[in-house]
C-alpha cells in the first residue's frame, strides 16, 4: 500500500497506519487472517497514537474471537443478506411451503424500496434509528416517481436515468432509421401521479425488513440485539373519497372531454377511460382485479326479485372472489366490448387501442380527467389515484346505509378494515337512526 504513512507493527500481523493519501491525520489498522492469505483493514477514528494501538489490539481480539466461534469475519451488505433470504425463500417456494406469488413480491419488497433505502448499508450498521426511519422515509419517496403538483421535484439521478434511457432508445431508432433526431430534454411533469404509499404497504415492507435482519442473526452476521420485531406506529394517510356532488360533477365533465378528443385514438382511450372510472366507481374494484378483469369473468344474472344484474369473478391479491354490480355495469362493459379489439372470452376488458392489455390502467388519462373536473386533490391535499374510486364505491355504499359486513365481503376485506377507514362517513345523514328510541330533552 503506497499510501501508508507512520506505519508502526504492533505484532506479527498487526500494523497500525496513517493514509497518506487523505487530509486527516486518523489512524488505521491491518490485520493478517489468521490461517488465511487475506487481511482486513479498519479505521481506528483517532489521531491519538496510544489511543490508536489500544484499539488495533481490540480489533485483533476480535477477529480472534470471530475465528474461534467461527462468525463471519466481513459483515455483508444488507443487499447481499437480502440476496440470500431471496434463495432460501425460493427453496421454500419449491418445497410448497410459500406460494410462488409471495416469494415474487418478496423479491419486489427487497429489490426496490429496501435496497433504495439500505441496500449500500453493512447490516451491522443497521440500528434503530435505520429501522424507526423508514415509515418517514417511504412515504416521501413514495415510488421513487416524478414531481407531483410542484410537490416533491425530481432528482439528478432520477432526471439522469430518463435521460440514460431515452438516449438509449434513440441510439436504436438511429440504427434502424438512419434518421437524426433533436437532442432530449428530461424535465418533470406537473400532472404525473405519485401513488400514496398506504400504511398496510408499509407494514409490509417492514416485515420483510424484519425477516431480513432475523436471517442475518440466524447467519451470524449481526448480534440478536438487531432483531426488530415492533414496527414504528405509522402515520395514517387516507386516501380520498369523492362526495356524490364530485362524483356528478366528474360524469358531467367526462362526457364533454370525450366530445373534446381531437382525433380517434384519443375518442378511443378517453371513452374506455371513462368507462373505467364508471365500473370502477360501481364495483369498488382494485385495480389490480379491474386489470385481471377478462370477458369470460362476466355474467348476467337476477336477484331474488327478478331484477337484472351483472356478476364479476374479480382476481388480485392472490384472491378471487364473486362481485355483484348493477346492470349499469353490464351496459358500461359492452360499450367497451363494442370498441375493443380483444373480446374473446380469454381477453381482458381493458386494453389499448390495439387489442394489448392497458397496464397502467390509462393513468395519465384519468389524471387529465380529474384535472379537467378540478378532482385531481382530496381535501387532505393528496392527489387522487384510480384507487379512490374504489374507497368512493364503499362511501357511497355506507351512506345508503349496507350493512359492514355484506360489504366487506362485496370488496374482498375485512369488517375491521371497512370500520376503520370509513369511519368518517357522514353520521348527520344517519342521525335518525342514530337518534332512534331517544326520549327527548326535558325542560326544566
Amino acid at each position: 500500500m503506497m499510501f501508508v504513512t507512520d506505519k508502526e507493527e504492533l505484532k506479527p500481523g498487526l500494523i497500525i497506519f496513517r493514509r497518506g493519501d487523505v487530509k486527516h491525520r486518523m489512524w488505521s489498522c491491518r490485520m493478517k487472517i489468521p490461517n488465511a492469505d487475506r487481511y482486513k483493514t479498519v479505521s481506528l477514528e483517532t489521531p491519538d497514537i496510544d489511543v490508536a494501538r489500544e484499539r488495533a489490539l481490540e480489533h485483533d481480539a476480535d477477529i480472534r474471537l470471530r475465528m474461534k466461534y467461527d462468525i463471519p469475519m466481513f459483515t455483508p451488505l444488507f443487499r447481499e443478506v437480502g440476496r440470500k433470504y431471496l434463495v432460501a425463500q425460493e427453496a421454500r417456494a419449491l418445497r410448497g411451503e410459500i406460494s410462488t406469488a409471495r416469494h415474487s413480491k418478496v423479491r419486489a419488497i427487497i429489490e426496490g424500496a429496501l435496497d433504495r433505502y439500505v441496500g449500500s448499508t453493512h447490516v451491522h450498521l443497521i440500528g434503530d434509528e435505520f429501522w424507526g426511519g423508514y415509515p418517514a422515509w417511504r412515504r416521501y419517496e413514495g415510488a421513487g416517481r416524478i414531481k407531483c403538483n410542484g410537490v416533491r421535484e425530481i432528482t439528478d439521478g432520477m432526471a439522469q436515468a430518463f435521460a440514460d434511457r431515452e438516449a438509449e432508445r434513440r441510439t436504436k431508432v438511429r440504427r434502424t432509421l438512419g434518421a437524426r433526431l433533436r437532442p432530449i430534454e428530461v424535465k418533470p411533469s406537473k400532472d404525473r401521479i405519485i401513488p400514496i404509499i398506504s400504511d398496510s404497504t408499509i407494514r409490509i415492507e417492514m416485515s420483510i425488513f424484519g425477516a431480513v435482519m432475523k436471517y442475518a442473526i440466524k447467519k451470524n452476521y449481526v448480534s440478536s440485539n438487531q432483531r426488530f420485531d415492533n414496527r414504528p406506529k405509522v402515520k395514517t394517510v387516507r386516501r380520498d373519497a369523492f362526495t356524490a356532488m364530485e362524483y356528478r360533477n366528474l360524469n358531467s365533465v367526462g362526457s364533454d372531454w370525450i366530445a373534446e378528443a381531437d382525433n380517434p385514438s384519443s375518442i378511443w382511450h378517453r371513452t374506455v377511460a371513462y368507462h373505467m372510472i364508471l365500473i370502477a366507481c360501481n364495483t369498488g374494484l382494485r385495480p389490480a382485479e379491474l386489470r385481471n378483469l377478462r370477458w369470460r369473468d362476466i355474467m348476467a344474472a337476477k336477484d331474488c326479485e327478478g331484477r337484472d344484474l351483472v356478476v364479476l369473478f374479480v382476481q388480485g391479491k392472490g384472491k378471487s372472489r364473486k362481485v355483484v354490480a348493477p346492470k349499469t355495469v353490464g351496459d358500461y362493459l359492452e360499450r367497451i366490448r363494442i370498441l375493443s379489439k380483444a373480446t374473446e372470452s380469454i381477453d381482458v376488458v381493458f386494453t389499448s387501442i390495439t387489442g394489448k392489455p392497458a397496464k397502467t390502467l390509462y393513468n395519465s388519462l384519468v389524471a387529465d380527467l380529474l384535472k379537467r373536473a378540478g378532482l385531481r386533490e382530496g381535501m387532505h391535499g393528496e392527489p387522487r389515484t384510480i384507487y379512490c374510486f374504489r374507497h368512493s364505491y364503499a362511501t357511497f355504499r355506507l351512506d345508503q346505509g349496507v350493512d359492514a359486513y355484506l360489504l366487506a365481503d362485496q370488496m374482498g376485506t375485512s369488517v375491521h378494515m371497512i370500520e376503520s377507514r370509513y369511519g368518517h362517513v357522514d353520521i348527520v345523514k344517519h342521525a335518525d337512526r342514530i337518534l332512534h328510541g331517544m326520549a327527548p330533552a326535558l325542560v326544566e
